[in-house]
């Protein structure tokens, strides 16, 4: 088989697509979030707070340094953890998502667990003949 046919083959299989929707699904599903998180969950938890932007917050290491023309020659250093706090926000709702989603597929596996299995099909109109001669010949 050429590399090619292997390649289409290995790319065109259920669960490679499968994942690849889920790869893109769950882009546009982080999107979502963290658009959530920024604009609609932030702005009152920082008014709560004292009207503090947390994307804003951060730590100065070390000043910018300024050149004679008012230029930045170099930049100012920052540990920028509002940020991080916004993005382990983002982590956690998502997280809680897919805990709710994966917790609901489970009831529903246990659902379908807990139905009795039908009872095995009895034995079929030649099996019973085939045993009634057998137990003749035994005779």
């Amino acid at each position: 088989m050429s590399m090619m046919k292997e390649f289409k083959t290995f790319a065109m299989r259920g669960n490679v697509m499968d994942m690849a929707i889920g790869i893109i699904i769950g882009g546009a599903f982080g999107k979502i979030i963290t658009s959530f998180v920024n604009d609609v969950l932030m702005p009152p938890i920082g008014m709560l707070v004292g009207g503090v932007d947390f994307s804003e917050l951060s730590l100065k290491l070390s000043d910018a340094v300024m050149g004679e023309g008012g230029e930045v020659v170099k930049a100012a250093v920052t540990i920028n953890y509002g940020s991080f706090i916004n993005t382990v926000i983002d982590f956690l709702i998502i997280a809680f998502a897919i805990f709710m989603v994966i917790k609901g597929m489970n009831r529903m596996k246990k659902k379908e667990e807990a139905k009795p299995a039908p009872p095995p099909p009895g034995p079929s109109n030649e099996e019973k003949l085939l045993g009634e001669i057998r137990d003749l010949l035994k005779k």
